[in-house]
């Protein structure tokens, strides 16, 4: 159960986070951002690659793998980096961000293919959704939409990663192409990782402190 309740888990941790905090965009967001980064890189070559070379052509699944980097940066195209940390939401904007949305929604609904009943993939998913989480949040929050849009948009967000948990667990399509599947959310997790790990310090440097976000990250995911 908690395979389809701990991405959900994330944005509700997000959305306090954004509501405690406010506007104020602090060092600590930057720091989970690279920690949710090195973890869920660390995570995806551990846990998800092996697999996923085990079952499928070595050339084949690294033609997929880049196809799922293509198509994030076709989703950023759209939702202009969102999935690592980048808001850009206009405050007096009081049309609906579909782009923004829709792009979200497949890249949230894709990430949820890889959690099964036996991996830890979805410690990665949680703790790569609570910062994205709480940035998005915390821009609808400071925005023109109403109560009812901003509801609207966590609400469906918070629920394309288990529905695409329980198609990938559920339908027999899914199951017949849950290794291409993986291979294709494989090179979104490393486009969205290697991304957030290159620009979550000040003028592309690492310090001290991102970079034992980063050692954290890795040493846990290797530890679970």
């Amino acid at each position: 159960m908690n395979t389809y309740l701990f991405p959900i888990y994330a944005i509700l941790i997000g959305v306090a986070i954004a509501a405690i905090f406010k506007q104020q965009r602090n060092l600590h967001i930057k720091l989970l951002l690279s920690f949710s980064g090195a973890f869920l890189l660390a995570l995806t070559l551990f846990d998800l690659l092996p697999e996923v070379y085990e079952h499928l052509d070595e050339k084949q699944t690294g033609l997929f793998i880049m196809s799922g980097i293509l198509l994030q940066i076709i989703l950023e195209f759209f939702s202009k980096g969102a999935e690592h940390g980048h808001v850009h939401i206009h405050k007096n904007d009081t049309s609906f961000p579909w782009l923004l949305f829709i792009s979200l929604c497949i890249h949230s609904f894709l990430e949820g293919f890889p959690i099964h009943q036996h991996n830890d993939m979805v410690y990665g998913v949680l703790i790569h959704k609570i910062p994205i989480a709480t940035l998005i949040t915390g821009f609808l929050f400071q925005s023109e939409y109403s109560k009812i849009q901003v509801f609207f948009f966590l609400l469906i967000f918070a629920t394309m990663t288990p529905l695409g948990t329980l198609v990938s667990n559920a339908s027999e399509i899914a199951a017949d192409y849950i290794h291409v599947i993986n291979a294709i959310v494989i090179g979104i997790f490393f486009h969205i990782s290697t991304t957030i790990l290159f620009e979550t310090g000040e003028g592309h440097k690492f310090n001290l402190s991102k970079l034992m976000a980063i050692i954290l990250g890795v040493g846990i995911a290797y530890s679970i």
